[in-house]
């Protein structure tokens, strides 16, 4: 249980406050997996955003009824008995709302929740923000300009020209944060930079804290094969990323690499077998990361977002489509979400 903390820095003492969960895309697999973590147990002390027909149709769709009590605020969730979910409506969609296909009624309620996660969290209502899973399709055929959850979530907690943040994925044997997200490689390869990449290790060195590593060892792949093998492969890694490093070294940060992507991963994973190197590693772009992470096991990768004001996590996967409304979409993503964003709110 953490403090609140005030705008104008004062601490309120600690209170217990639930987790709001996000419904997500509804022609997804997003609120399935919702109630089956409430089933489960995982969800106690949490309650979601949503249309409360949406989660009783999924209720159904998962194998039988369960109690669903419409809230009229966050602290209400603190009130219900084991097994009931609770739901605050701040949506409302169509009752033929079809499963498995993009639509543009899902994507703008799907945003709206999170906007709402986010007004909730900057009023200290909530410990924490997990979110199920979107659909970027949908999110633009409703109008709505942002790519996907991160940057939506930086512009709305943070505001316009506020701190920037990073996208973490992690499981038990590995985590990676991303210097560069959801653009294309071309795109991706000229927005490594100096400032991008200095930046980066600032924020994962301030938010190790939140899972109890205050000075955490980074490890940081190379954007080149072999790391650019002295200029030869390319020669970022001399240009940019060397020197970003000894930079953050200047400032305390215990940055290391850059190091050839190939190998970074596997000298990280941390096992019983094979203590891990590093406690996370850098990685350039999108899939040079999140590809090691998923490989280990999608089921059991949780998405972070790290230098929001807030805990922010969600599973790795995304809306599948072709299992929603089956009532066989495997929780165990969204389980593991839930937990850690319990496990750091408590930090």
């Amino acid at each position: 249980m953490s403090a609140v903390h005030m705008p104008d820095g004062s601490a309120r003492a600690p209170t217990m406050r639930p987790l709001a969960i996000t419904m997500g895309d509804a022609c997804g697999i997003g609120p399935e997996i919702v109630v089956q973590a409430v089933r489960c147990g995982a969800a106690r002390q949490a309650f979601v955003l949503g249309d409360p027909a949406v989660m009783r149709r999924a209720a159904e769709a998962t194998g039988g009824l369960l109690p669903v009590a419409v809230i009229e605020r966050a602290a209400d969730a603190l009130t219900l008995p084991p097994g009931c979910l609770g739901v605050l409506p701040v949506v409302r969609l169509p009752d033929d709302l079809p499963l498995g296909r993009v639509d543009a009624r899902a994507g703008a309620a799907a945003h709206d929740c999170i906007r709402a996660a986010c007004e909730l969290a900057a009023a200290g209502e909530v410990a924490g923000v997990v979110t199920a899973p979107i659909h970027k399709e949908a999110l633009a055929l409703a109008g709505v300009t942002f790519p996907g959850h991160t940057e939506m979530l930086q512009a709305y907690a943070n505001g316009p020209g506020g701190a920037p943040v990073r996208m973490m994925l992690a499981n038990d044997e590995l985590k990676t944060v991303l210097v560069t997200i959801h653009m294309s490689l071309r795109q991706a390869i000229d927005a490594v930079s100096f400032d991008a990449v200095l930046e980066t290790l600032r924020i994962v060195h301030r938010a190790a804290a939140l899972w109890g590593q205050p000075s955490p060892r980074i490890g940081v792949a190379g954007l080149n094969p072999h790391a650019g093998e002295g200029g030869l492969f390319g020669d970022e890694e001399l240009r940019i990323i060397g020197p970003a490093i000894e930079a953050a070294q200047r400032e305390g940060i215990d940055a290391r690499g850059p190091y050839a992507p190939d190998t970074v991963f596997m000298r990280a994973r941390n096992t019983l077998d094979h203590p891990g190197e590093f406690d996370v590693v850098l990685a350039m772009y999108h899939d040079q990361g999140l590809i090691p992470v998923k490989y280990l096991g999608v089921e059991r990768g949780v998405n972070v977002t790290l230098g929001l004001p807030f805990i922010r996590t969600s599973p790795d996967h995304g809306t599948a489509f072709d299992l929603a409304g089956t009532g066989r979409a495997d929780p165990a993503s969204m389980i593991a979400a839930i937990e850690m964003a319990r496990r750091l709110s408590a930090a």
